[in-house]
């Protein structure tokens, strides 16, 4: 068993100010550095996806400030960014093969957007057969419509929550899963 630390699409444009703002964005960015902190004190690898738009976006332009990795995480020359342009952050990139190269076998996810990159990435991974763990607090989305009816962000975050836990991975908080590696 090997595991890695698999950030998702945490970018400026998700922040205050940014193009695709977020609930809470910041809540979750404070339990990624907790986890990013203890992954590299345990020289644990860590990869970041990085989502850049190749159609009329709105968000995540290339040659902007917000598709900058936000920089309280910003990787260190020895970690891996896999830059994406679609929700499933193994569509088209490399991540797989870096993660075989690497001989990952458990991911623990985090990131942003939950309802989609998070949700499409960690069923995706799934049926590559990887052990999933992933971290409720470390993951942010944000209000959705349907149907002329608002469904509020926190809403949001707990059907993504339920509907991916036992069947897709392990979903647990930040503090379950950094007291289990003490």
């Amino acid at each position: 068993m090997k595991k890695a630390l698999l950030i998702i699409d945490v970018q400026n444009d998700y922040f205050p100010n940014g193009n695709c703002e977020l609930y809470k964005p910041e809540e979750a960015l404070s339990t990624i550095k907790r986890l990013l902190k203890d992954f590299r004190k345990q020289n644990l690898p860590v990869y970041y996806v990085q989502h850049v738009s190749t159609t009329q976006a709105t968000f995540f332009i290339p040659e902007t400030d917000g598709v900058q990795i936000h920089n309280d995480i910003e990787p260190l020359d020895t970690e891996t960014v896999i830059v994406k342009h679609y929700p499933n952050s193994f569509y088209e990139t490399n991540l797989y093969d870096e993660l075989m190269k690497n001989e990952i076998t458990d991911l623990v996810v985090c990131g942003m957007m939950t309802h989609m990159c998070i949700d499409t990435t960690v069923r995706a991974a799934k049926d590559y057969g990887y052990n999933i763990t992933l971290i409720s607090d470390g993951c942010a989305t944000k209000d959705l419509e349907w149907n002329e009816v608002k469904i509020p962000a926190n809403t949001v975050q707990s059907v993504y929550m339920t509907s991916l836990n036992h069947k897709f991975a392990n979903v647990i908080t930040s503090t379950e899963f950094l007291s289990e590696t003490v």
